[in-house]
């Protein structure tokens, strides 16, 4: 089976600015910013063998706020960009909704279509529905500090994506059998 990374799109892969403490998440493809640190650290990830997978609900679909078509644009653009394998949304404002996180369904949906362990898999996030999604689905969370991770369960907290980046491969490195570990930056 294949291990993944699973990504928060807005505020991790894409920059998000705060107004009165809240993420501003871009509903026109003019206001879709890559985190600039993101293409190559994604493309380390990568060339150690992992799956690379977004995760985001955007419920601005459903309350009208983006249109599907500025959606396309921003995960297309994100594409390019970043060395992605798949993106799988939640266009639900229905938070019982199996997709809409924290529910695991996008993980779940995810493991299936690539065939994935979910149990030597990673998520990356800045919030903590992602966190809780990692958890219900068994998932390793490493957690970006922000004012949006909570109080509940978290594996790991970092200060940045590159530390994600690092802590998830000196813990990859660690579940290497001897002889077999790569050495990461």
């Amino acid at each position: 089976m294949k291990t993944a990374v699973f990504f928060e799109r807005d505020g991790v892969l894409n920059l998000c600015p705060t107004h009165n403490g809240i993420q501003a998440v871009p509903f026109r493809f003019e206001d879709f910013l890559i985190n600039p640190v993101a293409p190559p650290l994604l493309a380390e990830l990568r060339a150690s063998g992992f799956i690379l997978i977004v995760t985001t609900n955007q419920p601005g679909i459903t309350s009208g706020l983006l249109s599907r078509n500025e959606l396309d644009l921003m995960h297309a653009f994100l594409r390019r960009k970043v060395p992605l394998d798949d993106v799988f949304l939640c266009p639900y404002d229905d938070e019982s909704h199996p997709s809409h996180k924290p529910r695991p369904g996008m993980l779940l949906e995810a493991a299936f279509k690539w065939r994935l362990d979910l149990d030597q898999s990673f998520v990356i996030s800045d919030k903590w529905a992602d966190a809780k999604a990692a958890q219900v689905a068994g998932c390793t969370s490493v957690m970006i500090d922000s004012p949006w991770i909570g109080d509940d369960h978290h594996d790991f907290v970092v200060p940045n994506l590159t530390a994600a980046i690092a802590k998830i491969g000196r813990l990859q490195e660690s579940r290497m059998p001897a002889g077999r570990a790569r050495a990461w930056q």
